[in-house]
């Protein structure tokens, strides 16, 4: 059954409000509205497409266009169904469907404390969250171990949306701008080695990386807006000896995210 066109008037004027609340580039609105004319203007709201597929068509080679899909998926203007070597399929969500990050305010923060399921708290959806996040790691770069100024770090997907990943604080790091963009859809493990090969990490250093992405999957680096007994991770703490890379023993791997970061 298709859906009810859409009134493209008034998704116009939707989408000039969201872009710059979202922090949409030019090519990811160019993007987002090409997959819309090609779903809702169509009648429906899925859509199997190829990243090299519909590059020509904008004018863009195939790694602007890769980088706005991901930057969409993050922000919830698209729903990645499947992804296979067909191509993606994904549910392209209307302007007014899309949910803004907000409520960055004391109440966000004490409604968290009062007992929220960790797991379940999605960290992109506000600005406390994301916040809660940079604030884990320190100032420091997850991948690099650089210290990186707040007007120049991001969040990254440990595990790419594309490929299962989710906005868990089990899944998100801040690192540096340099890294996010070079990182794209590898593996974390394989990325860290990369940087070792070029000289970016020691041995030490890429020994400490790797344990610490096992340990954030484990749960391990829980951030400090949920402090109390179970803060296993105060981010901006500093520690002498952080790239000992000394590899972590029973209780004290809890620790881990202030040894290897800081």
């Amino acid at each position: 059954m298709k859906e009810k066109k859409i009134d493209a008037v008034e998704v116009w004027k939707e989408l000039d409000a969201l872009a710059p609340r979202l922090g949409l580039s030019v090519i990811d609105r160019t993007v987002y509205l090409h997959l819309l004319r090609l779903t809702h203007v169509e009648g429906r709201r899925r859509l199997r497409f190829s990243i090299l597929g519909i590059a020509p068509h904008l004018g863009l080679s195939g790694g602007p266009v890769r980088e706005a899909v991901r930057r969409l998926l993050e922000k919830g203007a698209l729903r990645l169904i499947e992804r296979s070597n067909m191509g993606h399929v994904v549910e392209v969500r209307l302007p007014g469907e899309v949910r803004v990050p907000g409520g960055s305010g004391a109440g966000s923060r004490d409604k968290l404390l009062g007992g929220a399921n960790l797991d379940k708290v999605d960290f992109l959806r506000s600005g406390a969250l994301r916040r809660a996040i940079h604030a884990r790691e320190g100032g420091v770069c997850f991948y690099c171990l650089r210290h990186t100024p707040s007007r120049a770090h991001c969040l990254d997907h440990v595990v790419p949306l594309m490929e299962g990943g989710s906005n868990s604080y089990r899944n998100l790091v801040s690192c540096c701008m340099g890294c996010n963009s070079e990182k794209r859809v590898q593996a974390a493990a394989d990325f860290l080695r990369r940087l070792y090969r070029e000289g970016r990490l020691s041995k030490e250093d890429l020994s400490a990386r790797l344990l610490a992405v096992q340990a954030l999957a484990a749960g391990k680096f829980r951030p400090q807006v949920f402090s109390g007994k179970n803060a296993g991770s105060e981010g901006g703490t500093k520690h002498k000896g952080a790239r000992g890379g000394a590899t972590p023993r029973g209780a004290e791997v809890q620790g881990l995210n202030r040894s290897v970061i800081s």
